[in-house]
């Protein structure tokens, strides 16, 4: 399937990543993946019991997508490790990166961590955190590697190298940094005075070795950076998605937001805005992690844009483009050979 092949809805659709109730792919979500043409889900705790009922899961959305005649859908998960990591026992469970003392570590990490979603059809991982935790009371500082920026870099370079090199996509988050804040997204919107020059010369150097070893996806973060762009965070900022990282980092993956139900966006900005920052600032993928109306309406708002600019249905494709290029590489032939080894079965 190419971007030109798809329809306007799916233009649309292809952009939203979606949270969901259930341990079931229930009637619900059924009609969200047939009818909103969905791009991809994200599992919570809430949605994994045995790995028997998580593969059976992820097999039912792959289904669900290819009936519909929809390209396979991104499923991810959080697997950072530590104190974020949605799957525990009988899964591996690791210590998370303040406790990796090497690339030894975080190699042997992203191997086993991508050995065990991909046996479960889980094609994504949000991880690794490439933030820098400049003190102790940042907000990152039990999920952080330890050390230096260059240090940082080393590491989250070492995960994503493990991850994708065993078939699951890495996405490093949060860019361009969320280590020197201490106020919690998740509740409310953090402001960041630092001087960008600052940020440019450290926390962002473990994303440029994100990029430079083709990380497949980079989330952006829900803080206002206010010495670069004092109006929007940096999740909805045109300014930081496509001027600094498509732009000056040349970064031509997948970009996508932090959840947009969090605080620091639900307090601030309604959906329908959230929606149009998205498209003006080629972001690719809109996490809205909980179900709600706020899936139905993200959709028809990026449909009624494209409908009305032929500019942003040309962006459109290019976003598509990366989209498709993802599934391609990621899910696209090891769903061939899995349909073809059960027909042999």
């Amino acid at each position: 399937m190419t971007p030109a092949q798809l329809s306007i809805g799916q233009l649309a659709g292809q952009r939203l990543m979606i949270g969901f109730d259930g341990t079931e792919l229930g009637a619900e979500t059924r009609d969200l993946i047939a009818e909103l043409h969905i791009g991809g889900i994200i599992l919570f705790s809430q949605n994994l019991d045995t790995p028997e009922q998580i593969a059976r899961l992820c097999r039912q959305a792959q289904e669900q997508a290819a009936a519909c005649g929809l390209p396979p859908l991104f499923i991810a998960i959080d697997q950072e490790g530590g104190q974020v990591a949605r799957l525990r026992e009988p899964f591996t469970v690791f210590e998370g990166n303040p406790a990796m003392r090497d690339v030894a570590d975080a190699t042997h990490f992203g191997r086993v961590t991508a050995a065990e979603l991909s046996d479960l059809g889980i094609n994504m991982d949000m991880a690794p955190v490439v933030d820098v935790a400049f003190a102790a009371d940042s907000i990152m500082d039990r999920r952080a590697f330890a050390g230096d920026p260059a240090r940082v870099a080393e590491m989250g370079a070492a995960v994503i190298d493990a991850l994708q090199g065993n078939g699951v996509m890495a996405v490093a988050k949060h860019f361009p940094g969320i280590g020197r804040t201490t106020l919690d997204s998740h509740l409310d919107r953090p402001v960041l005075d630092t001087p960008w020059q600052e940020l440019a010369a450290s926390d962002l150097l473990p994303f440029i070795a994100a990029v430079r070893c083709g990380v497949s996806g980079v989330m952006l973060s829900h803080i206002v950076y206010r010495d670069y762009d004092p109006r929007w965070p940096a999740s909805l900022s045109e300014k930081i998605a496509r001027e600094v990282l498509r732009g000056r980092m040349g970064y031509n993956g997948l970009v996508m937001t932090d959840d947009l139900d969090m605080g620091a966006i639900q307090k601030y900005y309604d959906i329908e805005t959230a929606m149009q920052r998205v498209l003006a600032a080629d972001i690719d993928l809109a996490l809205i992690c909980h179900r709600g109306p706020d899936i139905a309406r993200a959709y028809e708002v990026l449909l009624d844009e494209l409908r009305k600019s032929s500019q942003m249905r040309r962006r459109a494709r290019e976003s598509a483009g990366r989209i498709l290029a993802a599934k391609e590489k990621y899910i696209a032939r090891p769903l061939q050979a899995d349909h073809a080894s059960r027909a042999r079965e």
